[in-house]
């Protein structure tokens, strides 16, 4: 990834660096549905209802380039691959926990869309 495009005066700007890892379609509730624990790709799927395996297999790769998620895979027949958070995923919860207080603030109650 080139990073040029997030750099305001020499310096990385951690806002856009943090909206480009997270902006992606799904992204956001893959994370929150790991914030439970280990999951598999199927368990994923099926909590997301409407993404594709195709989409699904590259947001988590994505994720797992990233950092934020740790793959795991076990040597048995058929092979079994676990998904679950680093620390570097877990400190996002706050963020999803902050958007989740937003969301029920403005976004949910019908009085407040204005």
């Amino acid at each position: 990834m080139e990073l040029a495009k997030f750099r305001l005066d020499d310096t990385i700007c951690p806002v856009a660096r943090t909206a480009d890892i997270i902006s992606g379609k799904w992204t956001l509730l893959i994370i929150r549905d790991l914030t439970s624990g280990v999951k598999r790709f199927n368990q994923l799927e099926r909590s997301l209802c409407g993404i594709s395996p195709k989409t699904l297999s590259e947001r988590l790769r994505s994720l797992e380039e990233e950092g934020v998620i740790q793959r795991r895979t076990f040597a048995e027949v058929p092979p079994r691959v676990e998904y679950s958070l680093t620390e570097k995923g877990r400190d996002l919860v706050g963020v999803i926990e902050s958007m989740r207080c937003y969301g029920k603030r403005w976004l949910c109650d019908s009085t407040n869309q204005k």
